[in-house]
């Protein structure tokens, strides 16, 4: 770890901005120190200062519930590489596969349209969309299948492609400015909303736990739930984490997922296995899920004085609340492949930023829910997607007020608007110790 860790504000805004969303006290927030090299993740947007923000969040709900005083050490370099973790694993020495060849842009008749592939069933949903046959070989970037992608995907408009890929089960996504999606239905509910839903449902007290460790149930999927799952486990959780058998986890991604778990597989629709799933629930702490909002709503899975988390793309509001989606497909909904691309072609962030932010921050939300809980009982519900983390990226941290920099002073030269000054430090002065006065007016002589 750099010795040269700090603590100034204006390095901390985000962790502010993300605290205070959690509900967390401000006073806590002296807590956290930074340090590590600068530059790291660059982007248009401010992508590290989510990534920071985010993980010095769960480091900071971390210690307020075990009740220690920190410092919560947040260095750049750690956080940078924690957040592309995904590409930097290595199994035996093999990089994994991150994107899968028919997961892309694609030129379409009107624009661009961004699908994703990785998993078998949406691979071929993609295919079945597009009037397609499967075929193993020439699946790569040059080969005959993703010639015969881009060609159908070129015959259509972006939501034309869009539409049909999502009402065949499979995930395509047109590209949209900024300015598109704040006008769309679902960006004016993204925008509408808090980007941490938290809520008592009841009075019921909290799981006795008597000196065990805290125990997690986790039923999430790919990145964003899978890291905050990993980060409750780091901390001494116990975590669990259900698949269903017949569509196990990407290999890789278990990988780089499955640390401090333990993992197994059962299918909610055999009555055994759904009988499984609800005696685990009935000794959990935790429940996350990241499925489509109300996709597992007909299994009754939530107990009372539990802390439920629940993780979605879209939000689980608006005419998008159950379709499926992933980080990538959401930088293009929301515009920011917009803005991080160039008149030629889409761009994306540097890391999947929105996965792993709202991943820390889920994490986050559930340990400030049990320190909560402790303290005033109540089944908790906390709600994240990763639609509202993209719209705190591009509207919150993005945002520059110089409103809030500047103060008025009145002098000689009547009542000024001016900047306050940039070079501050405990025990500084907070401004200049006169205004300025009329020009030349002043005797040449020392104080």
């Amino acid at each position: 770890m750099d010795t040269d860790m700090r603590t100034d504000t204006g390095i901390g805004t985000g962790t502010e901005l993300l605290w205070s969303a959690l509900g967390g006290d401000p006073a806590l927030l002296g807590r956290v120190v930074y340090g590590g090299p600068s530059g790291l993740l660059g982007a248009r947007l401010p992508v590290m200062d989510l990534a920071r923000a985010a993980v010095a969040v769960a480091g900071l709900a971390a210690v307020e519930r075990a009740g220690l005083p920190g410092p919560v050490r947040v260095h750049d370099g750690a956080v940078a590489t924690a957040f592309t973790s995904e590409r930097r694993l290595r199994v035996d020495g093999r990089a994994p596969e991150v994107f899968a060849p028919l997961s892309r842009f694609w030129r379409a008749r009107d624009g661009w349209v961004r699908t994703h592939a990785n998993y078998p069933h949406h691979r071929a949903a993609l295919l079945a969309a597009l009037g397609l046959k499967d075929s193993v070989d020439g699946a790569g970037p040059g080969g005959a299948l993703a010639d015969a992608v881009a060609a159908a995907i070129a015959e259509r408009t972006a939501v034309e492609t869009e539409t049909a890929v999502y009402g065949a089960g499979g995930l395509a996504v047109a590209l949209r400015t900024p300015e598109e999606w704040a006008a769309h239905p679902q960006g004016r509910e993204v925008a509408a909303h808090p980007l941490v839903v938290r809520e008592r449902l009841d009075e019921a007290a909290p799981r006795r736990r008597d000196g065990r460790p805290l125990r997690v149930l986790d039923l999430t999927r790919v990145i964003a739930g899978p890291v905050a799952t990993r980060t409750l486990a780091l901390l001494g959780a116990d975590v669990l984490r259900i698949d269903p058998p017949g569509n196990p986890e990407l290999p890789d991604q278990h990988a780089d997922m499955a640390f401090g778990k333990r993992t197994a597989a059962l299918d909610l629709e055999r009555p055994s296995d759904r009988r499984t799933v609800r005696e685990l629930l009935d000794e959990a702490d935790v429940l996350v899920t990241g499925y489509r909002p109300g996709a597992l709503d007909r299994f009754e899975l939530t107990r009372p004085g539990l802390v439920v988390a629940r993780l979605s793309a879209w939000g689980d509001y608006g005419p998008w609340a159950e379709r499926r989606g992933f980080d990538s497909l959401v930088q293009v909904a929301t515009g920011i492949a917009t803005v991080e691309g160039s008149e030629e072609r889409p761009g994306a962030l540097p890391a999947q930023a929105l996965d792993h932010g709202t991943g820390y921050l889920l994490a986050a939300a559930v340990l400030r829910a049990l320190t909560e809980q402790d303290r005033d009982g109540g089944t908790r519900l906390v709600r994240l997607a990763l639609a509202r983390t993209g719209h705190f990226l591009t509207h919150s941290l993005a945002r520059y007020e110089p409103e809030r920099h500047l103060t008025e002073t009145d002098g000689p030269l009547g009542r000024l608007l001016h900047a306050r000054p940039p070079v501050t430090y405990d025990g500084g002065p907070a401004g200049w110790s006169r205004p300025p006065g009329v020009a030349g007016a002043d005797a040449p002589v020392w104080r």
